[in-house]
């Protein structure tokens, strides 16, 4: 069976996404703390998880990174800046630093960003702006990598309908999660070998 590390896998997005690669995939799901872990795997009993990224190598070839951690802030301060380009930012650069050594050919990189790098929504420069350096991290990802045959492709969707997004917003205008699910799952497959630095926008009515 195929290894993914999943990044972000604990929270609500996470939840849905593990589930359904869990079907296909061993997923070695990166968490902050046991309590989140444990909910999971409530949620999902056949995911296998990792305590810290010091323990990769035992998992090693991995097929795929699929990054779902991230942040969101309104706003544009200095401080909002360095928190959100060390939420979106680093945390994919930290992850993809960790998972290359042991990356295998014709593996496969996806990651969360937002359709905001292509709407540019007024109040959330640092948000739209630490999304879009993602977006450019996994463009160069897939120049960098296509000659050993390493997919990177990022999907960008409108609101989410997360549990704290559906307290705020009509259903019919949130991008179901186990849409996202099945979008990942297809970037990941065979059938998605020939897509590569891609910007995919997720929409409610998509």
């Amino acid at each position: 069976m195929k290894t993914l590390l999943i990044t972000g896998g604990t929270g609500g997005l996470g939840h849905a996404v593990v589930a359904r690669l869990a079907r296909d995939y061993r997923c070695i799901v990166l968490y902050r703390s046991a309590a989140s872990w444990e909910r999971l795997q409530k949620t999902v009993p056949a995911a296998a998880g990792i305590a810290s990224l010091d323990e990769l190598p035992r998992f090693a070839p991995v097929y795929g990174l699929v990054h779902l951690a991230g942040g969101f802030d309104s706003g544009s301060s200095p401080d909002q800046f360095r928190a959100m380009f060390e939420t979106n930012v680093l945390s994919a650069v930290s992850a993809f630093a960790a998972v290359r050594p042991h990356l295998s050919d014709k593996g496969r990189i996806v990651a969360i960003s937002s359709a905001a790098t292509a709407t540019h929504p007024s109040g959330l420069g640092a948000y739209t702006a630490s999304k879009a350096a993602l977006n450019a991290f996994v463009s160069t990802l897939a120049h960098e990598l296509a000659d050993r045959g390493i997919t990177a492709n990022a999907l960008l969707p409108t609101a989410l309908a997360t549990p704290a997004m559906r307290g705020n917003a009509p259903a019919d205008q949130l991008v179901p999660l186990e849409r996202v699910a099945e979008w990942i799952a297809f970037l990941l497959s065979d059938s998605g070998a020939g897509v590569s630095g891609q910007l995919i926008t997720l929409s409610a009515s998509s």
